[in-house]
């Protein structure tokens, strides 16, 4: 009987491309430094940065690493299940649950992150540095501090219907 390979299929981003130098005695030394966000759009994401001589060099470091770092986060169907601030260096992010059909309102590194992760419909807003590295740690800042509705329901002592977001609260009639 034949084996197959079970390997899960990732979305992997791009989300930076940026030519750095070190200076030496004789001048200075270039190499390339690449930021890849690799998730499985299902709660799971991760973030890589290789840095290499060449491009694709530093992208195969990159995703190598994208994929050791992968982190397991709380979605709530399309959407994240509360709003939530995250922090890293100068850059802050906010992150807030919107309703089907919304789409995904985000720029650059953020948008990056939460397709990659498995997000449809999401409100962010990139606060303080434009720091696209830092925009991104802050992301995962942010998506780490993400509860499910039935752990928080746990925490406060409140039934979990009561913490769901407002439009699947209200009544149709």
């Amino acid at each position: 009987m034949a084996y197959q390979s079970v390997e899960k299929e990732y979305d992997e981003r791009v989300v930076e491309i940026k030519r750095v130098a070190k200076v030496v005695k004789g001048g200075r030394r270039f190499q390339f430094r690449v930021a890849i966000v690799a998730g499985d759009n299902n709660g799971t994401v991760g973030l890589g940065v290789g840095k290499a001589n060449s491009v694709p060099d530093a992208m195969k470091k990159a995703t190598a690493q994208a994929y050791k770092n992968m982190h397991r986060f709380s979605l709530q169907g399309t959407t994240i299940p509360h709003e939530v601030i995250g922090k890293m260096g100068g850059a802050r992010v906010l992150l807030k649950p919107a309703s089907l059909g919304t789409g995904v309102i985000a720029g650059g590194g953020v948008r990056a992150v939460l397709e990659a992760i498995g997000v449809r419909d999401i409100l962010t807003k990139s606060l303080g540095s434009a720091n696209i590295l830092n925009v991104v740690k802050a992301t995962f800042d942010a998506l780490g501090q993400l509860h499910s509705a039935a752990d928080l329901a746990e925490m406060r002592g409140k039934p979990a219907k009561e913490l769901a977001p407002f439009w699947e609260r209200r009544g149709n009639g």
